[in-house]
């Protein structure tokens, strides 16, 4: 039941704060996928954010927090995105110009 504890006025409040939170990301990860650049991200900062969006969507989860659950799913879907290509990248240069397409 995801409007349990709270009355509708501050439910409503923490989905909207929710939502600003995780859309916050979706340009970066709209520019990123446009560009196909990422030099400018730090792969440990992409797996750390990821690894604490999922943690945080299970928390939601398992403790029935609507908000969590909406701000972290949200969240995950273009960090996981921008994670993707930086590991792509990042195996791309490791391999060396040869990899090019």
């Amino acid at each position: 039941m995801l409007f349990r504890s709270h009355p509708l006025p501050v439910t409503v409040l923490g989905y909207a704060a929710a939502s600003l939170t995780s859309l916050s990301f979706y340009p970066q990860a709209y520019k990123t996928v446009r560009s196909g650049e990422t030099k400018a991200l730090s792969l440990p900062m992409c797996l750390l954010r990821t690894s604490a969006l999922a943690i945080w969507l299970l928390y939601g989860v398992c403790s029935d927090n609507g908000p969590i659950m909406v701000a972290n799913g949200l969240a995950l879907m273009p960090m996981g995105l921008v994670l993707e290509r930086k590991l792509r990248e990042q195996r791309r240069h490791q391999l060396g110009p040869s990899s090019e397409p």
